[in-house]
């Protein structure tokens, strides 16, 4: 069956256009990366987020986590059987794609922006003040990534939150669409660098990759390409929800009438 861009979808989708061009071309102006350094370190947290997540899930604990200057993060975790392990592994590449999908998906739905926002900052306020801090504190270990991840996520926290309190409804959709961007395209870009890195001819460098093969006996680079396979279907699938509607007069999964296509 043919699918076209829905009708009431195009603002939105301009409005994701614009957010993706603007993270395209801060790439290739020179010294602009301090412009984006602060959605690095949110997709960080959500990165780690994931892996905490994922091991709570799974009945583990977390005895810390932290993200570090160089937009870098560790989560430790405890280990539990064989099915945690890949699960908690994947939680964070995978996390990080999930997340951006699922903010895709929210504008999609007519989801108020700032109630996205307020959330988002609640989520990363959450993972600093008990995984970041009181954590490190209770069990003893990883004191040194507390002072910047203290820092990086109250501040990435509040500024959220100030966005969703101040900011016009137009100003806190875009906002909303670039971090969505920024998630998505950071967990492509840090998996082609994983991707990289598992080939026979790269060094040894510890990543999510080389812990599930350490787990399983399993080369780190089929992990790799099933993890690029399952992010592009995550992203695939949310695009298709984002931007596409069926020929019809009237869908009703869509949050607004839809208008009928021209005969």
């Amino acid at each position: 069956m043919r699918y076209r861009l829905a009708q009431d979808a195009r603002p939105q989708a301009l409005t994701l256009l614009i957010a993706a061009t603007i993270s395209v071309v801060l790439w290739f102006i020179p010294y602009a990366e301090f412009l984006t350094y602060p959605f690095q370190i949110f997709v960080t947290f959500i990165h780690e987020g994931g892996h905490a997540l994922a091991a709570l899930l799974t009945g583990n604990s977390v005895a810390n986590l932290s993200v570090a200057t160089d937009t870098s993060g560790v989560t430790q975790t405890t280990r539990g059987g064989l099915l945690s392990q890949i699960f908690i592994n994947s939680a964070g590449y995978l996390g990080s794609m999930a997340f951006g999908a699922l903010l895709l998906v929210l504008i999609r739905k007519a989801v108020a922006a700032r109630i996205v926002l307020l959330a988002c900052g609640i989520f990363i306020f959450a993972l600093t003040m008990i995984y970041g801090l009181f954590k490190p504190l209770v069990w003893m270990t990883g004191w040194s990534g507390i002072p910047f991840t203290l820092f990086a996520g109250t501040l990435i926290s509040v500024g959220l939150v100030l966005i969703a309190k101040f900011a016009s409804g137009r100003v806190a959709t875009f906002f909303v669409s670039f971090l969505a961007v920024q998630c998505v395209l950071n967990a492509l870009f840090d998996l082609k660098t994983v991707f990289l890195l598992a080939t026979p001819f790269a060094p040894p460098v510890a990543n999510d990759a080389m812990n599930m093969a350490n787990a399983t006996g399993i080369p780190a680079i089929f992990w790799t390409v099933l993890w690029i396979s399952f992010a592009l279907g995550i992203l695939w699938f949310a695009m298709r929800l984002y931007v596409a509607g069926r020929d019809k007069s009237y869908q009703p999964d869509l949050p607004f009438e839809e208008t009928a296509p021209p005969v």
